[in-house]
């Protein structure tokens, strides 16, 4: 099933996805190729580290975030990109078997002057299993349109 066009968001819709739960061997693979540091990859020096304990790099928690929105399907087909982010924070650690979910809303929609597209900005919520925020920021996706430029 396509995803949404640009003209069927509207400020306020709120979009949920399904939860994904994270493992030890996920958040040290991750860690080791885009974030590797101690506690994001050896449980042992994570567990006498600030967190007392291996915790998930936040750009895997942003990663997984993304990956959750996009498989609702709203921009399948339609997304053209995206033009960055705003006021990304991370609240809380994420944890070998923490479940997290993702929750947007539609903040903002700006027509492109091309009038083949526009630019949705979304709000995203990242929560984990006890439905505590983990992450926020607000993306801004380039969805494609339905009219088509002249």
């Amino acid at each position: 099933m396509p995803g949404r066009h640009f003209e069927d968001f509207c400020i306020g819709d709120v979009i949920e996805s399904e939860g994904a739960t994270l493992t030890d061997s996920q958040i040290m693979d991750f860690a080791l190729r885009f974030d590797p540091q101690p506690f994001h990859m050896d449980a042992v020096a994570a567990a006498d580290g600030p967190f007392q304990g291996l915790i998930a790099s936040g750009f895997h928690t942003l990663s997984l975030t993304f990956r959750l929105i996009r498989d609702t399907g709203i921009i399948t087909g339609t997304s053209l990109g995206g033009s960055g982010m705003d006021e990304l924070r991370w609240l809380r650690p994420v944890r070998p078997g923490d479940t997290i979910r993702a929750r947007v809303e539609v903040v903002e929609t700006i027509p492109s002057r091309r009038g083949d597209r526009g630019t949705v900005r979304l709000a995203y919520t990242t929560l984990n299993q006890r439905g505590e925020p983990v992450m926020t920021c607000i993306m801004n996706h380039i969805v494609a349109g339905r009219t088509v430029a002249v």
